[in-house]
């Protein structure tokens, strides 16, 4: 089998966290004031990550409480049309379920799930951005039945919750 291209984004419209299928991470920031031109910035840097040719892009969902508001909602939105638009599968993977799949909390924190990726992986990442989207990628990969860390079934289960789409890999 080969080994599925899998994209984690944790987005945001002052820096956004992205893992790229080959487990390389980055923060994209955005030089412009302007909220709109952020959106537009992001929305190209999906689109060429799109062109690499992944399977699937796992982003954070937003908080129960948050969907339809905000900034952060215009960014999804954003990148999902671009998604849509070029027909790659994407799955919504809330907070809570990211934070039960790295730690086997819910409810952890940022240092938390930095600490989770250090002990399981020995990987010291720039910021919390890195970090979610370095998350998940390994769940989406995990999903496709390619782990990149061995986690305890528990953690692995809270996957169950996530839509995942048909992906190519």
């Amino acid at each position: 089998m080969s080994a599925a291209n899998v994209v984690g984004l944790d987005l945001s419209i002052a820096a956004t966290g992205c893992c790229h299928p080959d487990g390389e991470v980055e923060t994209w920031k955005y030089a412009a004031k302007h909220g709109d031109l952020r959106l537009r910035y992001i929305a190209d840097e999906v689109e060429a990550s799109a062109m690499t040719c992944p399977d699937l892009f796992v982003i954070e969902d937003l908080p129960t409480h948050a969907h339809g508001a905000g900034i952060t909602g215009m960014v999804h939105g954003a990148v999902r049309t671009v998604l849509l638009e070029l027909a790659v599968p994407y799955a919504l993977v809330p907070p809570a379920t990211l934070k039960k799949y790295a730690t086997g909390k819910g409810n952890a924190d940022k240092t938390a799930m930095a600490l989770a990726l250090y002990k399981r992986t020995g990987l010291e990442l720039a910021d919390d951005n890195q970090v979610d989207a370095w998350w998940l990628r390994a769940a989406g990969l995990h999903h496709l039945g390619q782990p990149v860390v061995d986690l305890p079934a528990a953690q692995v289960e809270a996957l169950a919750k996530v839509e995942w789409p048909e992906a190519t890999a």
